[in-house]
């Protein structure tokens, strides 16, 4: 995962990521597509992301063609659903425990429409 995060650190390679995403691209077109970096510049980071796995490279020709790897990104996404689901249940408990201390010698508001009064139209009123 170290791999992964490294890469996605450079906010050039999430670029190149997001345009080989949905279609394969040569290193031309992704060069062309990012403007002001120069080709070299290109293909250091497309060799970055594809040690990291994040990148798959086939040849066609004189060119090879780049796309998004999604399962190298797994890694990522567990480690980052981990700190969510902790998040979580850290935030349940705060709320948990803030109820219990709100609700401790009160009672609590009524649900739903018990105990409320329906609001009548003075027009309407007149025509029943």
């Amino acid at each position: 995962m170290n791999s992964v995060l490294l890469a996605l650190g450079a906010p050039r390679r999430r670029d190149i990521l997001r345009l080989v995403r949905r279609r394969e691209r040569s290193a031309g077109e992704i060069h062309r597509a990012l403007g002001e970096v120069t080709f070299g510049a290109v293909s250091q980071h497309l060799g970055v992301l594809e040690r990291a796995g994040l990148v798959t490279a086939r040849r066609d020709g004189r060119s090879r063609l780049y796309q998004v790897r999604p399962q190298g990104l797994e890694p990522l996404r567990l480690w980052l659903e981990s700190m969510w689901d902790d998040a979580l249940v850290s935030l349940k408990q705060l709320a948990e425990s803030e109820e219990a201390r709100a609700g401790k010698g009160r009672r609590t508001a009524p649900t739903g429409g018990e105990g409320r009064r329906r609001r009548e139209h003075p027009k309407r009123r007149d025509k029943r």
